[in-house]
């Protein structure tokens, strides 16, 4: 049975490529208004996890999804869901900052002209309110016409996450979003992920255990494709229950 206060309830996924299994009987409710956190070794399923979330592994052919996957109750791999739908949900910052060649206005336009909204002042009004929730506005309200690009590398991190809150998501997910970014901009990114989870559900990947300190409400830790202990991140940093995530967070095994 689905948590009451889980948008998301993973039951026995396992996804494989080629038969290769990458994720191998996870289960796992994730809890609403908190940020979870991923963490494991390289190759573990990060990643493939998040995908799996968001519907993104569709495109690849040689990959191979079982099990169930329910967001607000629906399951989004039923053969009647709409993919649009749920990729709506869930906004996915990319490891890299990959913004649109035009204005950093038209980047946070884009999404609601593309579900059809063209009224110029809500579109203001949107623009601002989801510049302002990535802790952007002040930085380039009077930059809205300047092409995205020649924003720095963090701002455009930012600027992604915005872009994404503009198409009105209930769930942002998260891999590696600060990879690419300097120590300062890292901070900045996390932050507003502490300020945002009070209205979304947040789950980040990340390969960093002193990030995931700093950020995580709720642990998972994934090791060779199993998950193999989740629970509130002060616990298990504190007293991990399995010698495996013992090993991990006490870097024993990388």
């Amino acid at each position: 049975m689905m948590d009451a206060t889980s948008h998301i309830s993973i039951r026995n996924l396992s996804v494989s490529f080629g038969g290769q299994p990458v994720l191998k009987g996870v289960s796992l409710d994730i809890p609403d208004r908190k940020i979870t956190v991923v963490i494991g070794p390289s190759g573990c399923g990060k990643t493939t996890l998040l995908r799996a979330m968001n519907r993104l592994l569709d495109s690849e052919d040689a990959a191979r999804i079982e099990g169930t996957i329910l967001v607000d109750g629906e399951d989004i791999y039923d053969p009647g869901t709409e993919v649009t739908r749920i990729r709506k949900k869930m906004g996915l910052p990319s490891q890299k900052p990959q913004v649109l060649p035009m204005s950093v206005f038209d980047n946070i336009a884009y999404g609601p002209r593309i579900h059809g909204l063209r009224d110029k002042k809500r579109l203001r009004e949107i623009v601002e309110r989801e510049l302002r929730a990535a802790g952007l506005w002040e930085e380039v309200k009077d930059r809205l016409n300047e092409p995205a690009s020649r924003l720095s590398v963090g701002q455009q991190q930012r600027l992604c996450l915005a872009r994404g809150l503009a198409v009105g998501p209930e769930i942002i997910l998260g891999d590696e979003p600060t990879s690419a970014l300097d120590p300062q901009s890292s901070r900045v990114v996390e932050q507003r992920l502490a300020v945002l989870k009070a209205d979304y559900t947040v789950v980040v990947v990340t390969h960093i255990l002193r990030q995931a300190r700093r950020i995580a409400d709720y642990l998972a830790f994934l090791y060779l494709g199993e998950l193999v202990e989740h629970g509130p991140a002060a616990e298990i940093f504190a007293h991990p229950r399995d010698p495996r995530t013992r090993a991990y967070l006490t870097g024993e095994i990388s």
